[in-house]
């Protein structure tokens, strides 16, 4: 669950490059000139593939370490809690004495972690942080799609996620697969990383002037005018922007799927292959229901979508964060970033409905469409990125509909 983040009082206005805000989230450009100043570090070199608009892909390093259970390091350096002890002449099973680490595994090849298990992995990047400057971490898209959990833990920190202004040090992933075992290996990019300088959150005056002057919700359905502007007075906000479910469909017709549940015996999914497997393996179609609604079941997986569609102008960047009266019903989403230009483009895309990754606990939950069911906060770029999110930079969920992860045939 997201922390909720202050509102800033500042009304949207438009930024030249030319005339860049002091605060804000940090472009594809000032990440580029991090990575050469050296305050994003990596023994391997830094790919202009992991740099995206508004973040940058962590990758995996060369080791993983299945760990008895997660762990948060208040108290000491992460290293010093995965030393392993014991002698040379020692049984292997007697050498790992860790109170946290079962055992060690070897990533350079590939490995798989088993669904349900712990693993922490250390990562290729480390930060060398200013005073003013912090970071935060979220799953890629297509890791929330598999029903990975990941988030970063840092030395000395006491959550996750969250990177404190002026850190110095390593990055490790915390990885626990729920519905399927995954192929890993050194590399692959499961999360990224934000960074921010100052206060970044557009207030809800902001977001409806932003909405006024550039919309930032469409309809998806014919009947509420596809493709329209939600109107300014039917735009819900409190500390964020709120969307709906679709339980409906895309196509409207009374068998139409409206989502997926992730099937509980499947294969391994190697993370390397992309449009590989056939998506019936592993989930089951969700169709409509006569009454439009949903019982999701306690601790089941599923890939549901927004009614609305979604842009991000090239000035801002969003996230989505969980509606507070569903805490401690479910999880609404894994990952959360949304790039500047996600379903907006240069202005020729005209919204993009937002997948749902939705994991209910302890007791059924009924929901029903049109519901709200999340919300999305805005927050300011510094400046505007030289490359928005799209096509040019590998981006694979812009004109999404109800999608599963790219490494299903489509």
């Amino acid at each position: 669950m997201k922390r909720s983040r202050q509102s800033s009082p500042e009304s949207p206005r438009r930024t030249s490059p030319e005339a860049p805000r002091r605060n804000g989230i940090l472009p594809y450009q000032r990440l580029k000139q991090l990575i050469a100043d050296r305050v994003i570090l990596a023994d391997v070199p830094i790919e202009d593939r992991q740099i995206q608009p508004a973040s940058l892909d962590l990758r995996l390093g060369r080791k993983a370490y299945r760990l008895l259970s997660s762990f948060l390091p208040e108290r000491s350096e992460i290293k010093s809690r995965l030393t392993l002890h014991g002698s040379a002449g020692q049984d292997v099973l007697d050498f790992y004495q860790s109170d946290l680490v079962m055992y060690e595994m070897d990533l350079s090849g590939g490995a798989i972690l088993e669904k349900g298990h712990v693993y922490l992995v250390p990562l290729l990047e480390s930060l060398h942080l200013t005073p003013t400057l912090r970071a935060r971490t979220n799953p890629k898209s297509t890791t929330g799609r598999l029903d990975v959990f990941t988030r970063v833990i840092t030395d000395l920190n006491t959550g996750f996620d969250e990177i404190r202004a002026g850190y110095h040090g390593p990055l490790y992933l915390e990885i626990v697969p729920r519905s399927f075992a995954i192929k890993v290996r050194t590399g692959l990019s499961l999360n990224q990383l934000r960074l921010v300088r100052g206060p970044a959150t557009l207030s809800d005056s902001g977001v409806r002037s932003l909405h006024k002057a550039t919309p930032l919700l469409h309809h998806s359905e014919p009947d509420e005018g596809d493709g329209h502007p939600v109107p300014l007075r039917e735009l819900r906000t409190g500390q964020g922007l709120f969307l709906r479910i679709d339980l409906r469909g895309s196509d409207k017709r009374h068998d139409s799927i409206i989502g997926y549940r992730a099937k509980k015996n499947s294969h391994v999914i190697d993370l390397s292959k992309v449009g590989y497997y056939a998506a019936m393996d592993f989930w089951e179609p969700l169709r409509r229901h006569r009454h439009d609604s949903l019982l999701l079941e306690p601790e089941e997986f599923y890939i549901l979508a927004s009614k609305e569609r979604i842009s991000v102008p090239p000035e801002y960047a969003a996230e989505m964060v969980a509606y507070e009266a569903a805490c401690g019903e479910l999880r609404t989403h894994y990952a959360g970033f949304f790039d500047p230009g996600f379903g907006h483009g240069h202005g020729e895309i005209k919204g993009t409905q937002v997948v749902l990754e939705v994991r209910p606990h302890d007791v059924p939950f009924l929901i029903y469409d049109g519901q709200t069911f999340f919300k999305v906060v805005y927050e300011k770029m510094i400046e505007p990125p030289i490359h928005v999110y799209g096509s040019t930079l590998g981006s694979s969920y812009q004109r999404q509909g109800l999608t599963l992860s790219k490494h299903f045939k489509a």
